[in-house]
Formats: structure tokens, C-alpha cells, sequence
């Protein structure tokens, strides 16, 4: 019998909305002795079924829901046709032009704890979840069998893997990765690095963001902090930027990014490559009154929750007043926050409060999401970790 997780009184409303997860403080009694990774069954307060979930005891985020139909079985099927209906709906995303995508995310494709991306004909899979964790050889057949890849690479090493009571573990699954990896995003390539790079070795959510960035850097000097493996700028250089400063702290990112401008034959001397940390140099610019047309900001994640968001509030709107300040009067400031603990809408008062400390008379002229290879689920609003903002200075 699968073991039966009943709710407190009214702590089944979210679970009625079709939220997916259950949080330890809801749960009244567990019926059953439900191992870690194990599928039970989520009753209301009543007694009246719910849904089917994975069970997590190490975890505040205590279960997370396959189905909400209670009857469904879930099995090696259930997970193949979950992977399935993932990879079907990127179809169109895949050619080549586009050669990189995301095909499973998450909660959001009803595979709670999983990610998989695709560089090429390399799929890197993520399990971040105790319950993804149960189901790893099946996910790995699934993907193979659904995108015909022969090269599978594990990045399951993310931080959150720790509140699910998981080791981090990285390496092969099957086959071997190319030398060098790369993917091809709007006929640019990208030499990716898997094994070590952030994430699962490239931003795959920023792809429309990059293809905007091409179009607005037309003769413009650009600046791209956090550039990473040099993304953006290689997006700006293509678009026929004047020239573009790129910062980051990481000499082996820096590294990759210059491969990257060499890959795509672009002019190298139209770009430089600064290996400082942003926040101070920053600073320097601004005391050497540097300036610029455009300037991306797209930081690491400065709050992975919402207990962090004062802290990480203090370090976006610093980022962004030293970008405003160095704005040339018409410059164009795109700006990111990938920190699930800061909403959208915080986001855009802290840049309004950059805005203001900075003097600067500026406007919103568009707002920048994840590309739709990351879609949203409506019942899962914490998928849409990526917010953006295209700011005019006048």
C-alpha cells in the first residue's frame, strides 16, 4: 500500500490551486513509512485525496507532486511519457540555427526536481530533488530514447541538493563529451564548458535576451558585467557594437569567452577583457568617468530565497546605480535578476531606487523574460526566476 500523507485543516488550499509542493508545516500525520524518493499519496484534512507526490524527509519542501490525479500510477511510463511530452514540445526550438535548448524544467514540466539541457547532441541532466533522484535511469533512457543523443553528462551538484540530504555527484552517464563542446544559438557558436562551467555550462534561458542585445548594440560601446564565457558580447560584437568591455572575476570564463569571439571570426580588438571583481570595478569607471551606450548587467544569483532578499537587494541596486551613472544620456541599461527570492516587482522598485540615488530621469521601454524553451507553469509561479528590464536613460 502507498503510504498516505494527510494535511493539517486548511493547509490543502495551495494543493487545490495545483501548487505542486507540500511543505513539512502542513503535514499532520504520515501514514506508512515512506522512504526517501518514495511516491505517496497527499490526502486533505478530510481524508479526501489529492494528489501523488514524491516524498522528501530531509526537505522543508517535504513532497512534490507528480499528479494531481490521485489514481495515476507512477511508474518507469509515467516518467518516459513526462520526458516525452518535455522534449515534443521543444521541437521547434531545435535546428540549425539553434542547436542548444532546455528540455525538461522542472516543476513546470511536471518533472518536480529535474533538468535537462541539450548542447548539441550532449543532454546534461540535473537531479535536484530526492524524488528526481529515484527516478534517474529512467529520465536518462527516456531522454535518449526521445532525442536520439548519445552523450549524457551529470551536473547534479547545484546547493540545493543538500537540503534534499544528496551528495553533489558530476561525470559522465553515457558516452563521451566532444572536445570542445559547443552549441549554435541564432548562427552563433558557443563553445560550452559541461563538466565545470556554471549551471550545466552556458544561460541557455538568456536566449532572446541575447538576440534583443544584438539589435541594440549597433554602434554602440557596451559594457557587460558578469560576462561569464562572454555571451552578450559575442551577441553585441555580432550586432556591430564599437567596442565592448567585458568583466568578470573568473580567468578560465574569460578564457572561454575569448574562444568564443574567435569561434564566430569576429574582430577581437573591438573587445576587452577585464578579470576584476564588478562591484569594485565598477567604481573605478565611474571615478575614471567612463561611459557607455549600453550596459548588461546579468549577475550570478544574489538570493536563492526569500530570506535573502535584503541582503541581495543591497547588491542589485549598487550594481545598478554605478550602471546608470555611467550611462551616456539616450544609453540603454539591460538588467537582470535570476534570484527566485526577488520578485519581479521588488526588482523594479530597487532599480527605481538605483535610479533615483543615481540622479537619473529613466524609463522601463521593455521587460526581458526566459526564453520559452523555460516556460511557467500557471500553478508554479517560482519558475519564472528570471526577470529582466530594458531601461532608457534620458
Amino acid at each position: 500500500m502507498i503510504p498516505r500523507v494527510r494535511l493539517r485543516p486548511g493547509r490543502d488550499k495551495s494543493l487545490k490551486q495545483r501548487h505542486p509542493w507540500v511543505f513539512s508545516g502542513a503535514i499532520a500525520a504520515v501514514e506508512g513509512e515512506p522512504q526517501p524518493g518514495s511516491t505517496v499519496s497527499i490526502l486533505a484534512s478530510d481524508g479526501s485525496p489529492l494528489a501523488s507526490a514524491a516524498w522528501s524527509p530531509s526537505s522543508n519542501i517535504r513532497a512534490r507532486v507528480w499528479s494531481f490525479d490521485p489514481a495515476a500510477r507512477i511508474d518507469n511510463a509515467f516518467i518516459a511519457q513526462r520526458i516525452a511530452g518535455a522534449v515534443r514540445l521543444r521541437d521547434g526550438m531545435v535546428d540549425a540555427a539553434h542547436t542548444g535548448c532546455r528540455l525538461v524544467h522542472g516543476e513546470s514540466d511536471g518533472l518536480p526536481g529535474m533538468i535537462a539541457d541539450r548542447y548539441g547532441e550532449v543532454l546534461v541532466v540535473s537531479f535536484l530533488s530526492v524524488g528526481a533522484e529515484a527516478w534517474r535511469e529512467t529520465v536518462v533512457t527516456a531522454l535518449m530514447d526521445a532525442t536520439q543523443c548519445s552523450v549524457v553528462y551529470e551536473r547534479s551538484d547545484a546547493d540545493v541538493r543538500a537540503l534534499e540530504g544528496l551528495p553533489p555527484r558530476t561525470g559522465p552517464i553515457a558516452g563521451a563529451l566532444p572536445e570542445p563542446a559547443s552549441l549554435v544559438e541564432d548562427g552563433l557558436t558557443y563553445r560550452v564548458d559541461i563538466a565545470h562551467g556554471q549551471k550545466t555550462g552556458f544561460y541557455l534561458d538568456q536566449r532572446d535576451n541575447r538576440r534583443r542585445t544584438r539589435d541594440l548594440a549597433r554602434a554602440r560601446d557596451v559594457l557587460n558585467c558578469f560576462c561569464y564565457s562572454g555571451a552578450f558580447s559575442v551577441a553585441a560584437l555580432a550586432g556591430h557594437a564599437n567596442f565592448v568591455l567585458s568583466i568578470d572575476s573568473s580567468a578560465d570564463a574569460l578564457a572561454l569567452a575569448r574562444e568564443n569571439v574567435a569561434a564566430n571570426a569576429l574582430d577581437a580588438s573591438r573587445v576587452e577583457w577585464r578579470e576584476a571583481d564588478v562591484f569594485a570595478e565598477l567604481r573605478k569607471l565611474r571615478d575614471g568617468a567612463a561611459s557607455f551606450d549600453l550596459i548588461v548587467l546579468d549577475p550570478p544569483k544574489f538570493a536563492p530565497t526569500a530570506q535573502h532578499a535584503e541582503k541581495a537587494a543591497r547588491a542589485y541596486k549598487d550594481i545598478n546605480l554605478l550602471a546608470l551613472k555611467l550611462l551616456r544620456p539616450g544609453g540603454l541599461l539591460a538588467t537582470f535578476s535570476c534570484s527566485g527570492g526577488v520578485s519581479a516587482d521588488l526588482f523594479q522598485k530597487i532599480v527605481a531606487g538605483a535610479a533615483r540615488d543615481a540622479r537619473a530621469d529613466a524609463a522601463i521601454i521593455e521587460r526581458f523574460t526566459a526564453s520559452s524553451d523555460h516556460p511557467v507553469a500557471l500553478n508554479f509561479p517560482e519558475g519564472g526566476y528570471l526577470k529582466g528590464l530594458l531601461v532608457r536613460k534620458s
